[in-house]
């Protein structure tokens, strides 16, 4: 199972892509941002649910947590069931986030990748976007990482998703 953790607009949906091109077998990419979007609109901008302020912070409530553990647990369910994953996530609450991926991988073959862009150029690829919160991006390119422990670190300031992807499997590859 690989990890891949950064902030907003970092690169990691893109490396998850090029991973499961370059990986000799099938990989399964899921990430937070798939599972906000599962969520019925009613949870954005409750108190409960998740917010996005003006500033592009994030504020997740009560059942936000419980809906996020529960597919974190389907998640691990589906390695154990066999099948190799790709996890796209922000781990907003850095070391803690992290800890709460290892109780729920607890006995699973991890790579844990931390993905870094220059908070300008990730700003730059937010507004590229356009659908993103401006401000989540910066916001979130250092704090993410913050106390994380990473077994490989990649930055897509300046490096292509595919070169990092390579990175990454020729990572496994010497796991292997």
């Amino acid at each position: 199972m690989i990890v891949l953790n950064g902030g907003s607009s970092s690169g990691k949906s893109g490396i998850a892509r090029c991973l499961q091109a370059v990986l000799p077998d099938p990989w399964l990419a899921v990430g937070v941002d798939s599972f906000i979007e599962m969520m019925p609109a009613s949870m954005e901008g409750s108190d409960a649910g998740i917010q996005f302020a003006p500033d592009g912070g994030v504020i997740v409530g009560p059942q936000f947590r419980r809906l996020q553990d529960a597919w974190m647990e389907g998640v691990a369910a589906t390695a154990r069931a066999g099948a190799r994953m790709i996890v796209d996530d922000v781990f907003l609450g850095g070391a803690a986030s992290q800890e709460r991926w290892q109780k729920v991988l607890a006995g699973l073959d991890l790579l844990w990748v931390g993905v870094r862009c220059e908070s300008g150029v990730a700003a730059g690829r937010e507004i590229a976007r356009g659908d993103r919160v401006q401000g989540m991006a910066a916001l979130q390119a250092e704090v993410a990482h913050q106390g994380v422990i990473y077994d490989l670190e990649v930055d897509t300031t300046h490096t292509e998703a595919l070169e990092c992807a390579q990175k990454i499997a020729a990572r496994l590859r010497g796991q292997a």
